[in-house]
């Protein structure tokens, strides 16, 4: 059995995923909401094994900066960092959005 990675989530991370949910639900329904909990954690939790799959954002890519992944959840993105065998949790953000001010201001607000 290969090694194991552990997933944890920074509290931004968190947040995202209660908007996305929260919008999800207000916008369609509390089922559309809750399947879209379950696609994203199922997906996330493949991450265990092998997370250096994951693409590097281009977005972050075409700046230089290369110790982010992405998974993408169609239509959403999955921004972790891996340190050791912790696969950290940094951001789920709509791709149909532009993924570049959202990162701009996140770095802005921290």
């Amino acid at each position: 059995m290969p090694d194991r990675f552990r997933i944890e989530w920074a509290p931004i991370a968190l947040g995202d995923l209660d908007e996305i949910l929260e919008y999800v639900a207000a916008r369609d329904s509390v089922d559309a909401a809750g399947r879209v909990y379950e696609k994203l954690r199922d997906r996330i939790e493949r991450l265990v094994t092998q997370p250096q799959r994951c693409r590097i954002p281009p977005e972050l890519g075409k700046l230089g900066v290369t110790e982010y992944r992405e998974l993408v959840v169609a239509p959403y993105g999955v921004f972790f960092r891996i340190r050791g065998r912790v696969v950290g949790i940094v951001g789920v953000l709509d791709r149909r959005r532009d993924i570049e001010e959202l990162l701009l201001q996140r770095v802005l607000r921290s």
